[in-house]
């Protein structure tokens, strides 16, 4: 069993560990245990088969113990994960030594650390290290993805209802972050920065996000002087969010994980990064552009919201930076006509 990972970007990273697994020979049998609203980002693919989705309330160490897999690997660092594979009586538990949950594994890895503090190591290579511990090599670290037939049919339902015609070009904007408001850049930033790509370039901009985050897409939009979409509540999920990353010219988007849809499928990304370590996250970067506030003594800082009250890291990131990002991926600009 592989106890997959809990939030979106860090799945998607971890998909290159799952492809192994679901090829290796010696696998004769194989659980991809997930969150159950996850399960969609892994259909329509070589994957789909294996994936158990947990349900709201489902007893992960009960699951454990009906399947009695030989050993899990674990993709998610948490303390609850290694107690609940313990409790379920998984012989071989392999996971990174975090958490304070190392006497709970049978198999660790210990990430690096100097001084005393752990270093940061890109999420994606220390997926890839833990597959080891259960003898899986993953000979690359680039994510994959598909997209479901449904989902790129439904897609083309909510562009036809949007008034965008079927090829139209896009740019595809996720300006929520799940994470907290550390990670938020300014509404009327993204607004800017959309409306400079539609001057510049005649994309008009396709806001998309959780159902949770209308707020911020209604803000976003407010602060348009051109026209956007936003994709209705009712048609964002995380499949159709991979079809329309997956057909956009550009993803505009903050630290978060529709990040990642645009590595899977190879589209070009502008993120602007806040508290984060960008180590964390650096990889698949052929197509991506990283921007953030330099010179900052403050970041990163990884909390969820700013301590220090002013968010400079975001508020003070400028338009003028994510736009010549975007230039350097899409090319010479050419003005609409």
């Amino acid at each position: 069993m592989v106890r997959a990972p809990n939030w979106v970007g860090d799945l998607v990273m971890a998909t290159p560990v799952l492809h192994a697994a679901a090829r290796h020979p010696g696998v004769e049998r194989l659980t991809i245990l997930l969150r159950g609203h996850l399960a969609p980002l892994l259909s329509g693919g070589e994957l789909e088969p294996f994936v158990r989705g947990l349900g709201e309330g489902e007893s992960e160490a009960a699951l454990y113990r009906e399947l009695a897999p030989d050993g899990v690997l674990l993709l998610t660092n948490s303390f609850g994960a290694a107690r609940r594979a313990r409790a379920g009586g998984v012989p071989v538990r392999a996971g990174a030594a975090l958490s304070g949950r190392r006497w709970m594994l049978t198999r660790a890895l210990v990430p690096p650390r100097i001084d005393g503090r752990r270093v940061p190591v890109p999420t994606a290579r220390l997926h890839a290290d833990l597959a080891g511990l259960v003898g899986l090599e993953v000979p690359d670290l680039h994510p994959r993805l598909d997209v479901p037939a449904d989902a790129a049919a439904s897609l083309g339902r909510v562009l036809e209802g949007l008034e965008l015609a079927a090829g139209a070009g896009y740019v595809a904007c996720a300006p929520g972050a799940a994470f907290g408001a550390a990670k938020l850049w300014p509404p009327e930033h993204f607004a800017a920065a959309l409306d400079a790509l539609f001057e510049q370039r005649g994309l008009p901009g396709l806001l998309f996000g959780a159902p949770a985050e209308s707020a911020i897409l209604a803000a976003v939009a407010e602060h348009c002087e051109h026209p956007v979409r936003v994709v209705p509540e009712t048609e964002r999920s995380l499949g159709r969010s991979s079809a329309l990353v997956a057909g956009a010219q550009l993803l505009l988007v903050g630290d978060s994980g529709p990040r990642w849809l645009a590595a899977a499928f190879d589209v070009p990304c502008v993120s602007v990064m806040g508290p984060n370590f960008p180590e964390l996250t650096a990889t698949s970067l052929e197509h991506a552009r990283i921007v953030r506030h330099a010179g900052l003594d403050c970041a990163p800082c990884l909390e969820r919201c700013c301590p220090l009250g002013h968010h400079r890291c975001m508020r003070e990131l400028p338009v003028a930076a994510v736009l010549d990002a975007a230039s350097e991926l899409l090319g010479p600009c050419g003005v609409r006509a």
